[in-house]
């Protein structure tokens, strides 16, 4: 299985606090996630994430098509990163880890996502076409929203 990366970063003027307190509870993952994907949280998660954490969703990834997603958060650095990993779902391998550095103004809040596609040769293929996109789409919406949330730093 081929392991592919995908980074982006996003300068926000909050305070680190303020970052953590957002980023670190589940419930607002919806809030960041494009409505095409029709996200929705299974349950009534903690108001804060904790490691060990398991939190289900459903997603759409086509027309009338919902998936379970099980993750994980394995790894919590108080204040400053989390990891998220897959138990179920659309990926084959799924591992997103969220860092939170203080720089002058705020907080320079990254994501890193490592992952797998099934289906082994249909997967490389459908990666740069759908995948791929999907994902770019996914984190420009979360990028856009934060901005229109907190605003911008440059």
């Amino acid at each position: 299985m081929k392991i592919h990366r995908f980074t982006r970063s996003q300068k926000l003027p909050i305070s680190m606090e303020h970052a953590w307190d957002f980023f670190s509870s589940p419930a607002n993952l919806d809030s960041i996630t494009p409505p095409e994907l029709g996200f929705k949280i299974l349950g009534d998660p903690p108001k804060k994430m904790y490691e060990g954490q398991i939190i289900c969703y459903k997603v759409k990834v086509a027309p009338l098509t919902w998936v379970s997603w099980v993750t994980e958060i394995k790894a919590v650095d108080e204040g400053r990163s989390f990891i998220d990993e897959q138990r179920f779902g659309p990926y084959a391998f799924w591992h997103h880890r969220h860092t939170f550095e203080p720089i002058e103004g705020g907080v320079l809040a990254c994501d890193e996502v490592n992952y797998g596609l099934p289906f082994g040769p249909l997967g490389l293929i459908v990666h740069p076409i759908i995948v791929k996109p999907k994902l770019n789409r996914i984190f420009q919406f979360r990028y856009e929203e934060l901005t229109r949330r907190f605003g911008t730093l440059h």
